[in-house]
């Protein structure tokens, strides 16, 4: 079997190039299986590696019709930043699901062969992934491939994001982008869960997407009195601790100004140096690559931090992290559904139209890459 896969090569001359290679594919080995790539999405994870802080509003088509190849410049002050890259080919993709074609001669292996089964690992937007067999996820009978894709990165972040609000003694989430699949995830669970979630958007029709889906308290950024709902909805909730996907900007200091303004709403609670309630934001995502500002209008009792469902997974450990996928993969056409707007073969996807859509980190705008169609 040819192998065909996606990878991203930052060049000497401080260009970003999205190309495909092709190689053999590997006998497997003892413990080992093939398995053959049917869906991969892009998710906003994945825009590092892909475009290597390259400005892909100049990307430009410069290979052959059945070798296409895009170009696009990345700005001289990323330049550093991306120079352990130059001339490696980096091979993309977190996560996906496929079918197994060929195993090794274990007997965990051979018993994958015809299965479905979700995959992280990275260097999935190929044809052909080969990896060890206990990375499978065996996905339930009458699942797709396209169903079992999006398995891990939203799904167990936002099994990590509610746990971790228990593990840290809060009882309520503040989720800002909450209209993402991500979020729609969360706000599914958070229902399940009995978990109060005030979702932050920046449509009005993001908001009645998730009014849809049963939100309660869901705040839009763009109005004039966001400041004033988004600090109701806290009070009400008692939220303490949010997830910010948007990074730079302001949004972090301003769920921590709204939670010290629920808070001291309570004078009890309130003392010379605000309110004594805890209050944390953890950033996890960077749709916003600005630098992250606040004014510190929250009292003494707060905190801002990154958090990585990788990280969380390590913390809880190997036991804990198998429960939370095999829940993921019992509930993916409910709780963990993906939706997908557009989806694009390997070719499909080094079109300078596909990368002005995906590149873009549009908020329910999710591209699935189909690597065999």
């Amino acid at each position: 079997m040819e192998n065909l896969q996606l990878k991203s090569l930052v060049t000497e001359d401080g260009y970003l190039e999205l190309l495909l290679e092709t190689a053999e594919v590997p006998e497997p080995g003892d413990d080992e299986v093939v398995v053959e790539m049917h869906a991969s999405p892009i998710n906003p994870s994945d825009m590092g590696m892909l475009f290597a802080f390259a400005d892909m509003t100049t990307a430009e088509a410069v290979g052959a019709s059945d070798s296409p190849i895009i170009r696009a410049k990345i700005p001289e002050a990323m330049h550093p930043y991306v120079a352990p890259r130059v001339g490696k080919a980096l091979a993309c993709g977190n996560e996906g699901a496929g079918v197994v074609v060929s195993a090794g001669s274990s007997e965990e292996a051979q018993a994958l062969i015809g299965k479905t089964v979700a995959i992280l690992g990275g260097a999935m937007y190929a044809k052909y992934r080969t990896l060890q067999a206990g990375q499978c996820l065996v996905m339930p009978e009458g699942t797709t491939p396209k169903e079992g894709a999006s398995c891990f990165v939203n799904p167990l972040t936002v099994l990590g994001m509610v746990e971790t609000m228990r593990m840290e003694g809060h009882s309520a989430i503040v989720h800002t982008a909450a209209a993402s699949n991500l979020g729609q995830m969360l706000q599914k669970l958070c229902i399940n869960e009995g978990v109060d979630l005030v979702n932050i958007v920046r449509k009005s029709e993001h908001a009645e997407l998730l009014a849809g889906l049963g939100a309660k308290y869901v705040c839009n950024s763009l109005d004039d009195d966001f400041m004033a709902q988004l600090t109701d909805a806290i009070a009400a909730t008692g939220a303490t601790i949010g997830f910010d996907a948007i990074g730079g900007g302001n949004m972090g200091g301003q769920i921590l100004t709204a939670m010290e303004a629920a808070a001291v709403r309570d004078s009890a609670t309130a003392g010379r140096y605000g309110s004594t309630v805890h209050k944390q934001v953890y950033i996890y995502g960077s749709l916003d690559r600005s630098p992250t500002t606040f004014d510190r209008s929250f009292g003494m009792s707060w905190g801002m931090g990154g958090w990585l469902m990788p990280n969380f997974l390590q913390k809880v450990g190997p036991e804990a992290a198998q429960k939370l996928r095999e829940r993921v993969a019992m509930e993916i056409k409910t709780t963990f559904a993906s939706q997908y707007t557009q989806e694009a073969s390997l070719q499909g996807a080094l079109t300078v139209e596909a990368v002005s859509v995906y590149s873009k980190q549009a908020t329910g705008e999710k591209y699935l890459i189909t690597p065999n169609r």
